[in-house]
Order: C-alpha cells, then sequence, then structure tokens
C-alpha cells in the first residue's frame, strides 16, 4: 500500500452519473460519524503521531481537513453562482500551523457536521446540468461540479485513513 494514497488518487468517471453523486454524498453524510469513531478516544500522545515521516499529525489532519472541505464548499458554491469564476489556491502546508491548528480538534469536527451537510443538501438538489458547470483553479484549472463533489468525498476518506495508518503505529 502506497501511504502517500492509501485508497489511491482521485478517479472521477468520464461521464458522472446521478448514482455516482449520490454515493459520494453519502459518504460524506456519514464522515464525521466515522471520523469521530477513530479520534474521540484518543489522547495527546495519539493526536500528536503521523502515518510517515514528515507528515502532518493526526491533530492537524482532522484541522486540515475542515480547513479544505471549507475551501473546496466555497468553490462548489461559485461554480454554481458565477460564470466560471478562478479561484485561488490555499497553502495547505502555511494553513497547517496556524495556531488554530492546536486547538482540540472538536472545532473542527463540528465545523465540518455543518459543512458536510450543507455540501450534502447542496449536492441532493443539484441536476445533471448542475454537474457541468465549472470553476478554474489557478493552479489546477477548470473543475467541474461533479469533480469537485467527488474530491470533497475522496478527500476526507483520503485522510481518514492517514488518521487509521498513524494510529497504528
Amino acid at each position: 500500500m502506497d501511504v502517500k494514497y492509501p485508497i489511491g488518487e482521485l478517479q472521477v468517471p468520464e461521464n458522472v452519473t446521478l448514482e455516482n453523486v449520490q454515493e459520494w454524498l453519502k459518504d460524506i453524510g456519514t464522515y464525521t460519524t466515522r471520523l469521530r469513531e477513530v479520534v474521540d478516544s484518543l489522547n495527546d500522545e495519539e493526536f500528536s503521531r503521523t502515518y510517515r515521516e514528515g507528515a502532518w499529525t493526526v491533530r492537524q489532519l482532522v484541522h486540515h481537513i475542515a480547513d479544505s472541505q471549507l475551501n473546496m464548499y466555497q468553490r462548489l458554491k461559485l461554480a454554481l453562482t458565477d460564470e466560471n469564476p478562478t479561484v485561488p489556491a490555499f497553502d495547505e502546508e502555511k494553513w497547517a500551523i496556524q495556531p488554530d491548528t492546536q486547538l482540540p480538534v472538536e472545532s473542527s469536527i463540528k465545523m465540518l457536521e455543518g459543512i458536510n451537510e450543507r455540501i450534502v443538501a447542496l449536492g441532493n438538489s443539484l441536476t445533471k446540468e448542475q454537474f457541468d458547470r465549472v470553476f478554474t483553479h489557478e493552479k489546477n484549472g477548470e473543475i467541474s461540479v461533479a469533480t469537485k463533489i467527488a474530491k470533497l468525498a475522496w478527500h476526507e476518506n483520503h485522510h481518514l485513513e492517514h488518521i487509521k495508518i498513524a494510529l497504528l503505529k
């Protein structure tokens, strides 16, 4: 197993179906419950573990997941409300070392609960035409709403696996 991509890299079908989106939304909707099952009983030492040398700690991963979902949710909304908006990247490494990443992870899990609830509600209302709406990421180019929903689900599961690997060490 490649610990950098323990669930593999993001794979999005060429022709995204409503069933694909529903599966991704199901993953997003259950994520905080699955995350809590893994992290609720952890102590400080466990929150300080990493899944590989030089990687973020479990605590930083939880905060990163919330930061990233927040950014991706905003991009999703912009793609649905603006005509192909250009969105900035965010420096994940700099975000990961800000003082708020030393807070208990509960603050980020609560944030994720709200963001994910909104993502699911929004996603469930989308039409097939809206799946094809796009935004342009300043570094990664044009990204569709369907691809963004896939990434929202994949990204959370990707880092949940990192957390599980860290806790095995």
